[in-house]
């Protein structure tokens, strides 16, 4: 059984995870689900993933893919918890004000500079919405789990030599 290339998955990552932040605008503009602050927080992290792995794809060194596979990782994981707190501590209370979410956005001030892509327009509450029976957070989870798996795979595996 022919073993997948890491470059090859990062690349498929890349693409998936740059479709999703997508959908995300796309949810937000044309169908008027507003974001909260975690879910800005996990558009920032898939961004983050897009790009980490992007570059891993697209340089053949094993010396800088992964590394950069291993911050992505740990990434995932903090997209994973971004999800579940979203899910069931944030959306259970009205105001989800100056969280650790906020903090993060207001920092870098991505809110002020880019607000169409991630201007808190909703409470935790008010963003709680399902697509298909599932809930939103709940769709960015298994994508962060599965990206956690891919990136996990490429920082261990080693490039094959021709």
């Amino acid at each position: 059984m022919r073993q997948l290339a890491p470059r090859t998955l990062l690349l498929v990552l890349g693409l998936v995870c740059g479709a999703s932040v997508g959908l995300a605008l796309l949810a937000q503009h044309k169908f008027g689900m507003e974001p909260c602050p975690w879910c800005i927080l996990q558009r920032i992290i898939f961004i983050l993933l897009t790009v980490l792995s992007l570059i891993g794809a697209a340089l053949p060194a094993d010396l800088v893919r992964r590394p950069l596979s291993g911050v992505g990782a740990v990434l995932s994981a903090g997209g994973i918890c971004a999800a579940l707190w979203q899910h069931f501590v944030a959306a259970k209370t009205n105001s989800c004000a100056m969280t650790f979410a906020d903090q993060v956005i207001g920092f870098f001030g991505l809110d002020t500079r880019w607000p169409e892509w991630f201007e808190v327009r909703a409470s935790c509450a008010d963003a709680a919405v399902s697509v298909l029976g599932v809930p939103f957070e709940f769709w960015s989870l298994a994508l962060f789990a599965v990206a956690g798996g891919v990136l996990v795979y490429s920082a261990l595996t080693p490039q094959r030599r021709a």
